[in-house]
């Protein structure tokens, strides 16, 4: 039997992978939401979990942090599920030690396939993935630069990044016009935009 736990920020989504996965016989289903980590947690005196899977949206900050704290609730088995369309959150997931990569459009015998493979130990990921993810690979941002842009996103003014990242508010603004260029924006509003929707922050 395969301990399976399915993290997911939204209830209703969460609810249909948990009926999705528990359709194998051979797999043992829990969830919880990566928002509140008690709600639906396994209980502490449990069996550890085999496999984690993840909705990639849920991995926030860097690949290796990301990793940490998955690891931390279930091990190095990790199953990421993610969109092409974001290449920055298939990449974050990689960094992050995930072994499963799975496409959200794929069936629902591809994840089941994905959380076996992975429970064995392997690999696995979807074909319609591997380009994004060398996508991923190439961000031109810095971590400096992603960081003074991730600020932005969050509604702070260059005083406030500048005292929060200890620098000056002319390098905050050399970073922000360099991210600017690298990402090919128009303007901040549009750096943020397109690291957004890049899923790199």
């Amino acid at each position: 039997m395969v301990r399976v736990l399915v993290i997911h920020d939204e209830g209703l989504l969460r609810s249909a992978l948990v009926q999705l996965l528990r359709s194998d016989d051979g797999l043992q289903v829990t969830s919880m939401s990566p928002r509140s980590p008690r709600a639906d947690a396994p209980k502490r005196d449990a069996r550890p979990t085999d496999v984690c899977v993840v909705d990639g949206d849920c991995l926030e900050g860097p690949g290796e942090v990301c990793g940490a704290r998955f690891r931390a609730l279930c091990g190095d088995r990790l199953v990421v599920l993610a969109t092409p369309e974001r290449p920055g959150v298939l990449r974050r997931a990689f960094d992050g030690g995930a072994l499963g990569l799975v496409d959200k459009d794929a069936s629902a015998q591809r994840l089941i396939t994905a959380v076996r493979t992975v429970a064995k130990g392997e690999r696995f990921l979807d074909e319609t993935l591997t380009v994004a993810l060398l996508k991923g690979a190439q961000m031109p941002l810095t971590t400096r630069e992603l960081c003074v842009v991730s600020l932005a996103a969050e509604g702070a003014p260059v005083a406030e990044i500048a005292a929060r990242l200890h620098l000056s508010r002319g390098t905050v603004r050399n970073y922000m016009a360099i991210a600017i260029r690298k990402v090919g924006a128009r303007n901040r509003v549009d750096a943020i935009r397109i690291v957004q929707s890049a899923g790199w922050a």
